[in-house]
């Protein structure tokens, strides 16, 4: 199977973003890929209050034009993030997985809220999203895919409770800032990946959305050893890959450090005992 992550410069101009993640992701199914996963928040990333105020409803433009790219191009197409208006009060960070035949497969909400200072950068994602309380996992051809978003990479409980779902790949459109991407972008992808035996695709913004917002790019598929097997280092563009679940297994057989878990001397009744 073969799969392909998006690397998007979003800028203001929201007519500007949809022509290149069309664009993008038109190459990368005519490269072969069956799976392509779009950066979080590629329709449009502002800051705050400014991000909120952009959002749309899941039939909005955004992912309209993205379910007819899914449709025309027979592919699954993970529609990155966008900021979704839902009637709920705040609009939460959503990806969306389309089918080849252009149906909502499933969605996602962002559970760990951004809310840190990073170089000089106050960044405080839960005064204007809701966070996700539910995990997500879709086929996508023969992947079993395990959906998160940016700053959920950080948790690695989450990774598990998708592993123990079934999901065999992981998917994680971002934004990570320029500041943290250099730091541990590529550290923390090989690591979900190592940890879980699973394929990960990390699909990030990259340039300034606005002055002060600066992503790091870099995206990545990284296969079950912890090899990166393509990357896009700089600009706007895309990479694919070959995902051979028949390599996972043996891996998994290897070195089964997931069967070999013992996941019952860490649940909250174990470590009160």
């Amino acid at each position: 199977m073969r799969a392909a992550v998006v690397q998007i410069n979003t800028t203001a101009d929201r007519d500007r973003n949809l022509e290149v993640a069309e664009r993008l992701v038109r190459a990368a199914a005519t490269d072969g890929a069956e799976l392509v996963v779009l950066p979080e928040k590629w329709p449009w990333l502002a800051a705050g209050a400014e991000q909120a105020a952009g959002s749309q409803p899941l039939d909005g433009p955004a992912m309209s034009a993205a379910r007819s790219w899914a449709k025309e191009l027979g592919i699954d197409l993970q529609a990155g993030s966008f900021t979704a208006e839902d009637g709920k009060g705040k609009p939460s960070n959503t990806a969306v997985m389309f089918s080849p035949d252009g149906e909502v497969t499933a969605t996602f909400e962002k559970i760990h809220m951004f809310d840190v200072d990073v170089a000089g950068v106050e960044y405080r994602e839960s005064a204007y999203e809701r966070a996700g309380d539910r995990l997500t996992t879709v086929t996508a051809g023969e992947a079993e895919v395990g959906m998160t978003i940016c700053y959920d990479l950080r948790y690695p409980e989450l990774f598990r409770a998708l592993l123990d779902q079934g999901a065999n790949t992981f998917t994680v459109p971002a934004a990570f800032t320029a500041t943290t991407g250099r730091a541990h972008w590529e550290p923390l992808l090989r690591a979900r990946a190592i940890e879980n035996q699973s394929f990960v695709l990390g699909a990030g913004q990259v340039g300034h959305a606005t002055p002060e917002l600066e992503s790091w790019g870099h995206s990545m598929i990284v296969d079950p050893w912890g090899e990166i097997l393509v990357r896009v280092d700089e600009g706007e563009g895309f990479a694919a890959a070959d995902l051979d679940f028949d390599r996972l297994v043996e891996i998994r057989e290897m070195l089964p450090a997931v069967r070999n878990r013992r996941p019952e001397l860490f649940s909250p009744k174990e470590r009160k005992a």
